[in-house]
């Protein structure tokens, strides 16, 4: 089959496998934690393994800079204007209105969805081992994103179907990011493409940073610190296929 192929499954199995998971049946928080930190490892050694390299190779190192720079100012925006997903949203406090806070946080993460296809198509200026990997972790990082908004909307409305619906259209945004970027990046200098590539590497270290690891975190134990390192070494073993 079609890297290519391969590389859209998987950016659409972490929201619908999450929502899934949301309306037949809730993982443990320990759970959620470790599969955050695994994808955590994964970003950041993409990262600095093969996005940053990459993207001094193909400008210079000053382009990487700014480029990395830009990336992680683009998230913070995106972090200070739109709505987000924290694991602990699963755990709703009492008398809150859960079909409100589902419904609030879908357009959110419907938009957080499309830089991280981006995320995925600069991998196939690199390799397309890279865009596999990126894919993957996004795709773990997602199945929590899609517990937690599929699981308050059937418990609000008990409406299992439309929730899972719902919750899978957040997958929509990334082929969508992918398909536009790919496509795009081929018709730049390579002095921008490195620019972009240090961008992208600048937005999965401030997500990894602000997001995956703080909450990975969060009310678990020394286990998340090993899934870590898991996700780190996975990718580095990557380079030997």
């Amino acid at each position: 089959m079609d890297p290519i192929v391969w590389i859209v499954v998987i950016s659409v199995i972490g929201p619908i496998v999450g929502s899934a998971l949301g309306v037949l049946r809730n993982p443990s928080f320990g759970y959620i934690c470790n599969m955050l930190c695994f994808a955590a490892g994964a970003m950041l050694a993409i990262s600095f393994l093969d996005l940053i390299p990459e993207s001094i190779r193909l400008s210079s190192q000053l382009a990487c800079m700014a480029g990395f720079l830009i990336g992680a100012l683009a998230m913070y925006g995106m972090d200070r204007l739109l709505p987000h997903i924290h694991p602990r949203l699963c755990s709703q406090e009492q008398g809150c209105n859960l079909e409100r806070t589902s419904v609030y946080l879908m357009p959110g993460i419907f938009l957080h969805n499309f830089p991280e296809g981006m995320a995925i198509a600069i991998g196939a200026v690199r390799d397309i081992r890279v865009s596999l990997t990126i894919a993957l972790a996004i795709a773990v990082h997602d199945i929590p994103e899609g517990i937690c908004t599929s699981a308050p909307y059937y418990l609000a409305t008990n409406k299992r179907g439309r929730a899972f619906v719902l919750s899978s259209f957040t997958a929509v945004p990334t082929v969508l990011g992918y398909l536009i970027a790919r496509y795009l990046f081929f018709d730049l200098s390579t002095q921008v493409l490195g620019i972009i590539v240090a961008a992208m590497a600048g937005l999965m270290v401030y997500f990894t940073a602000d997001e995956l690891i703080p909450h990975s975190c969060a009310g678990s134990n020394h286990q998340t610190i090993f899934s870590l390192m898991a996700g780190i070494l996975f990718l580095m073993g990557l380079g030997f296929l």
